[in-house]
């Protein structure tokens, strides 16, 4: 489980880093702050998530890998942003993938702290979202979240495939790759046909 978690862990982060520092790139940002985006964008979730549940302090601050993997996918996405933007939606798609690591990862980490389902399900979608909604704070964006998107919905359906494979005793593994198709695939389809959730209509 160790081993799975902190797998997850990292490779979220890297795609998160990614999606922040091409954010970044986008609004003109200096190395410096590049960097900076790229480094809350993939640890914001996670460091939030630990925070929640005690684990202090958070492990992207006392691993330095999680550092250095920021770092490495800033500077790679600033000297090579257009290798990225070659790739069709981005941010959009790279986020999707981040999304579903994290909301596993997430869900898996709250109920090795003896977290419920319900528990897992909201950590693992805070987890998913967090960073993001940071990112998209920093460059003054209305974080995606709140656009009506199928975003807090696609975590969360991830960390349910996690907490229903949980309690049917799956291996970790399978649970975790599950939950990962399953909220990256439902971001993705909602993204390419432009699935959206009601919107509340003010009284005339």
């Amino acid at each position: 489980m160790d081993l799975i978690l902190v797998t997850l862990d990292l490779v979220g982060t890297f795609v998160f880093a990614l999606s922040g520092a091409l954010v970044g790139v986008r609004h003109r940002l200096d190395l410096f702050g590049v960097l900076v985006l790229s480094f809350v964008a993939a640890n914001g979730g996670g460091v939030m998530r630990d925070a929640l549940i005690g684990a202090t302090p958070p492990a992207a601050l006392q691993d330095w890998r999680y550092v250095a993997i920021s770092i490495v996918a800033g500077l790679f996405t600033f000297w090579r942003a257009g290798t990225i933007e070659r790739w069709r939606n981005p941010v959009q798609s790279i986020d999707a993938v981040g999304l579903g690591v994290f909301a596993v990862a997430g869900a898996l980490k709250a109920q090795a702290f003896g977290l419920g389902p319900v528990g897992a399900m909201l950590l693992g979608m805070l987890t998913g979202i967090g960073g993001g909604m940071i990112r998209d704070v920093l460059v003054a964006q209305v974080p995606t979240v709140l656009k009506a998107e199928l975003y807090a919905i696609a975590a969360l359906a991830g960390a349910g495939v996690v907490v229903l494979g949980t309690a049917l005793s799956l291996p970790v593994a399978w649970v975790a790759g599950a939950g990962i198709v399953a909220c990256t695939g439902l971001r993705l389809f909602a993204i390419r046909r432009g699935w959206k959730l009601p919107v509340a209509q003010p009284p005339a």
